[in-house]
């Protein structure tokens, strides 16, 4: 009787190693945590919610538009999302965005928002590099910012594609 005990401490034992190897390695290798600082995002995401990523999508493909993108500059993290892609022509004219000279509907934000991102552009973007804006667009330190924002972003300046949010618990949600 015993040995039987033992045995299934030690079948136990092992459960806990194996769950806390997989645990550690989709952490490290496939999905991490980040918490939105600011009011960028908003509506979409607000500040202080904590979002999981996932950091291997882009190992395996690029970007698209429309994706909420994790963004690695030197001393901090920004959450934004991809609105143009390299080789793209981007423009903002008359609170309408355009694309290669096509308009482009932005479901994802207010026509408040829209009439705040003012006119830029047309700009082609280089090979590489990535057109981003937050969805509060009177707020948010993007792409349409040189110095003083975040430029265009190369493309391995993103690490992770967001998923959903996982606090507070009342606003689990994809996020889209």
């Amino acid at each position: 009787m015993p040995n039987h005990n033992k045995s299934g401490w030690i079948e136990w034992l092992k459960a806990v190693v194996i769950a806390v190897l997989v645990a550690v390695t989709l952490k490290s290798f496939v999905f991490s945590t980040s918490i939105v600082e600011g009011e960028s995002m908003d509506p979409t995401l607000s500040d202080g919610e904590k979002i999981v990523f996932n950091k291997l999508v882009y190992n395996v493909g690029k970007p698209k538009h429309g994706d909420i993108v994790i963004i690695k500059k030197p001393y901090k993290y920004y959450v934004k999302r991809v609105i143009a892609l390299p080789g793209e022509t981007i423009e903002m004219k008359n609170h309408i965005l355009y694309i290669d000279g096509k308009q482009v509907e932005q479901s994802y934000i207010s026509q408040e928002a829209r009439e705040k991102t003012g006119n830029f552009g047309p700009m082609t973007l280089p090979s590489e590099s990535y057109f981003v804006m937050g969805d509060n667009r009177a707020v948010s330190k993007d792409s349409r910012n040189g110095q003083n924002g975040l430029g265009l972003i190369k493309e391995d300046e993103i690490i992770g594609k967001s998923e959903f949010i996982y606090y507070p618990i009342t606003q689990w949600s994809i996020t889209r």
